[in-house]
């Protein structure tokens, strides 16, 4: 006999127990998920508080002022050449240091680190432990040393991020592009100039260098310098319509990978930052200046000049014995006359060629896009100061200037802004002075390198139509002339259609007496030594060689030359 048993209640008050067959299934599953929820909800409960606690312990590394936290990376943006080859790059790396007061047991951590630093001097490490201070143990550490300090989980040893700039091309653009300090601050040159840019910039920097040509133009600066025993030198080759700087070199130079502190006078950046006299490479913005007031033609005649004049008790003669007395204004500057220069400054007058001057950007401290630029020293005008001017004497600039000045006496009279950065356009801007002037100055410099009176034949390379001035110009040191010379030639090519501006400065270059100039007139002509140490012995002969090496490439990558 079956019983139905689906209504009966059972009821154990003692125990405190009542089932109930009453109940669903259903509700019998439901508080089987319920108790697992709860479970979950216990879990999520201890593992919050878990992590709340991990959260609130002390980072482990070092945080510094002006440095990002562990779980950033710092950022700097990379440097580029106008053909996109990277000449600085950013890698992060990793500090290591040792809080000596957090030091539990000093044996076993010397211990420990010795299996991972094993070349360490240790002696040193305890002698900083014992201080009781903070210190740097390692700097610059690789991912895989760094996992393995932090393996030994030794609550002492602290760690930072580092910023590293890394100069792949070493010493070849030290001066452009400067150096960087530990705290990601631009010290010197673009790192500098460029330093908040560079910290928020999402593209690499385009610079104007063409990183081929800055090495051919170095190599053959060094060889010259040993040549010519120089104490300096700087070359600077700029497009004269954009103002588009494809190279710049200062000797000697540094290695900025090494960090080094340079105070030496020495290593200062004699492209922007020297100020000398350049001689007789004025005597080009002299003729100009009196092309432009419409005094003279290059055609007008000087009669009987003489050999020498007194300025305020002091000499001005002619550098060669064999310039002639009669000379016309073109010839003057062909032959670099400085009797005649002055005859020509004094035409145009003290207030015009001042004004002239301005205008080129001599006379002021130029604005530039690196700091390292030198401020002309002021220059106090009057007959003897005129006089003197006109022919380079006496008066003050930087390299950079000149070839600002030249571009813009040969561009057809637009006014240029040198610039180390790559501009998208050929810029047309205002312009300074009538094109007539370039069209009446290049035919004049182009004689001076390819005839025989002028001072550049040295410089005279077929198929490149050179033209350009030299300047010889002894140094000189609070008022006081030395027998040391800054001998410079500044060259524009081809002076048919000008596009570029090359410009080299020896600095106290002397004769080598056993170096064999070739002329370059098919002659095939050969001499040993040079008889003068003047520009056109020694600046012409090397922006000869210059030329041969990076015209080839300038024709093959800048079709404008053709």
């Amino acid at each position: 006999m079956n019983k139905d048993y689906s209504n009966i209640t059972l009821e154990d008050q003692k125990n405190e127990f009542f089932y109930k067959k009453s109940k669903s299934n259903i509700n019998i599953s439901f508080n089987r998920i319920s108790f697992i929820f709860f479970i979950f909800f216990i879990i999520s409960i201890i593992y919050s508080i878990h992590l709340t606690h991990l959260g609130s312990r002390k980072d482990n590394r070092i945080i510094k002022p002006n440095l990002k936290s562990s779980n950033h990376k710092l950022y700097r943006a990379d440097i580029v050449d106008r053909n996109g080859k990277y000449l600085v790059k950013t890698v992060n790396s990793i500090d290591i240091g040792i809080s000596s007061k957090k030091v539990i047991n000093k044996d076993k951590l010397i211990l420990n680190l010795k299996y991972i630093f094993p070349n360490k001097d240790y002696v040193q490490v305890k002698r900083n432990l014992e201080k009781k201070n903070f210190f740097y143990f390692e700097k610059k550490i690789s991912q895989e040393k760094y996992d393995k300090v932090m393996k030994l989980g030794d609550k002492s040893i602290q760690s930072e991020d580092r910023l590293i700039r890394v100069y792949p091309e070493k010493n070849l653009f030290s001066h452009i592009i400067g150096q960087i300090d530990d705290n990601n601050k631009g010290i010197s040159g673009l790192e500098k100039s460029f330093d908040e840019k560079l910290k928020i910039s999402n593209e690499p920097i385009k610079l104007s260098l063409d990183t081929d040509i800055q090495y051919l133009i170095r190599n053959e600066l060094i060889k010259f310098n040993k040549i010519f025993n120089t104490k300096g030198s700087a070359v600077i080759l700029m497009d004269v319509n954009n103002g588009e700087i494809l190279s710049l070199v200062s000797l000697p130079d540094f290695n900025p990978n090494k960090r080094e502190k340079i105070s030496d006078v020495n290593y200062i950046n004699r492209a922007t930052k020297g100020i000398y006299e350049f001689g007789s490479v004025f005597k080009t913005f002299t003729l100009a200046a009196a092309l432009d007031e419409k005094v003279i033609e290059p055609e007008t005649q000087f009669i009987n000049l003489p050999k020498s004049l007194t300025c305020s008790g002091f000499p001005i003669r002619e550098y060669d014995k064999e310039i002639p007395t009669d000379l016309t204004a073109e010839q003057i500057l062909i032959r670099s006359g400085n009797i005649g220069s002055v005859r020509i400054g004094q035409k145009v007058g003290q207030e015009k060629f001042k004004l002239f001057l301005s205008k080129l950007g001599i006379l002021e401290k130029i604005d530039f896009d690196i700091e390292e630029v030198g401020r002309p020293i002021n220059f106090t005008w009057g007959k003897c100061p005129l006089a003197t001017a006109s022919f380079g004497h006496g008066i003050t600039t930087t390299l950079l200037q000149v070839v600002k000045a030249y571009s813009i006496i040969v561009n057809g009279g637009y006014y240029v802004k040198p610039t180390l950065l790559k501009t998208s356009k050929k810029i047309k801007a205002e312009r300074v002075f009538n094109e007539n002037i370039s069209m009446k100055i290049l035919p004049i410099l182009r004689k001076i390198v390819s005839t025989k009176e002028g001072t550049a034949k040295l410089a005279d390379i077929d198929g490149y139509e050179i033209g350009g001035k030299t300047g010889t110009a002894n140094k000189s040191s609070k008022g006081v002339y030395s027998k040391e010379k800054i001998n410079t030639f500044v060259s524009v090519f081809p002076t048919t259609k000008p596009k570029f501006i090359l410009a080299i400065m020896l600095d106290a270059p002397k004769i080598n007496k056993n170096y064999i100039y070739n002329y370059r007139d098919g002659s095939n002509f050969k001499l040993k030594g040079s008889p003068r140490n003047t520009a056109g012995w020694n600046s012409v002969e090397v922006a000869g060689h210059i030329v041969e090496k990076i015209g080839p490439i300038l024709a093959t990558k800048y079709s404008e030359v053709n």
